[in-house]
C-alpha cells in the first residue's frame, strides 16, 4: 500500500541550488520554472469563477512562488540581453494570468528596446494607459 503514501515531488522552483548558477544555467532554470508554472497559470485562467478561487488557492500560491524564484534567479544573471530574455518569459507568464501590474513593472526593468518592443507588440495591453496619454 505504499502507492498512496508517495511523497509529493518538489516543484522545479522548490529544488535548492547547491551551487551558484552561471548565466546560461540560470536562463535554462528560468525557462524550466516558467514552463512548469505555465500549467498552473492555465489552470488558474480556466477556473476564473468565484468558487474556483477558493479551490485553487494552493495553485495560486505555487504560481506566486514560481514567479518569485524566477525573478530571484534573473537578478543573478550578469549578461543584460540574457537577463532581458529571461525576464520577458516571466512577463509573458504574468500576462497569461492577467497580472498586468507586475508585468508592467517588469517591462520597465528590461533594458533592450528590441525585447521591450517585441513584448509590447505581442501584448499591447502592457502599454500603461496613463503613460500613453
Amino acid at each position: 500500500m505504499r502507492w498512496f503514501n508517495k511523497e509529493k515531488q518538489p516543484d522545479v522552483w522548490e529544488v535548492a541550488d547547491d551551487q551558484p548558477l552561471g548565466d546560461i544555467a540560470a536562463a535554462h532554470r528560468i525557462r524550466e520554472i516558467c514552463a512548469s508554472a505555465a500549467t498552473i497559470a492555465e489552470k488558474l485562467v480556466a477556473a476564473s469563477t468565484r468558487d474556483a478561487e477558493h479551490k485553487l488557492a494552493a495553485d495560486a500560491a505555487r504560481y506566486q512562488a514560481a514567479i518569485k524564484r524566477a525573478l530571484e534567479i534573473a537578478m543573478q544573471i550578469s549578461d543584460d540581453s540574457m537577463r532581458d530574455v529571461s525576464v520577458s518569459q516571466v512577463i509573458r507568464l504574468c500576462v497569461k494570468v492577467d497580472h498586468l501590474k507586475t508585468a508592467r513593472v517588469l517591462l520597465r526593468a528590461i533594458q533592450s528596446e528590441k525585447t521591450r518592443g517585441e513584448l509590447v507588440v505581442d501584448y499591447p495591453i502592457l502599454i500603461d494607459q496613463e503613460a500613453a496619454s
